[in-house]
C-alpha cells in the first residue's frame, strides 16, 4: 500500500512539473502611446485562450505576456494586438483598424519598425 501511496505522489509530482513546462513568457515591442493603449492592448493579449498575464509599458512600448503553450502561440497574441490597431514587431494593423484609434493613440507609423523580415506579417 505504501509504495501505491508513494507511486502516486510521484506520478502528481511528474504531471505538476510537465504543466509547468507548458507555460512560458515572452516579451516584445508593441507601438502605442497612452494609457487607453494599454488598457486596449492588455485586453486583445488576454482575449487569446490561453494568455494568463499581459503587461504593456506605455515608456519602453515593450509588453510582457504569460500564455500556455498547448492552447496558443505566440502569432497569435501578435495577431490579436494587431488586429485591436496596434503594431507589433511581427504584425503590421490593417489601416483600418489603426484609422479606428482614438487621436491620442496615434503613433508614428513610420518609426514602428518591424524584427525582421522573417516571420512578420502586413495585413493590409
Amino acid at each position: 500500500m505504501k509504495l501505491k501511496l508513494i507511486g502516486l505522489i510521484g506520478l502528481f509530482l511528474v504531471s505538476g512539473l510537465s504543466l509547468s513546462a507548458q507555460q512560458t513568457s515572452k516579451k516584445f515591442k508593441v507601438f502605442g502611446n497612452c494609457g487607453m493603449c494599454e488598457n486596449r492592448i492588455e485586453k486583445a493579449a488576454l482575449a487569446v485562450d490561453g494568455v494568463t498575464l499581459a503587461d504593456w509599458n506605455k515608456e519602453t512600448k515593450i509588453i510582457e505576456v504569460a500564455f500556455d503553450t498547448t492552447k496558443t502561440d505566440i502569432h497569435k497574441i501578435h495577431m490579436a494586438i494587431a488586429n485591436a490597431g496596434h503594431d507589433t514587431e511581427m504584425h503590421k494593423a490593417k489601416d483600418e483598424n489603426y484609422n479606428k484609434l482614438p487621436a491620442c493613440c496615434k503613433y508614428d507609423r513610420t518609426n514602428a519598425e518591424m524584427k525582421s523580415d522573417e516571420g512578420h506579417h502586413q495585413h493590409e
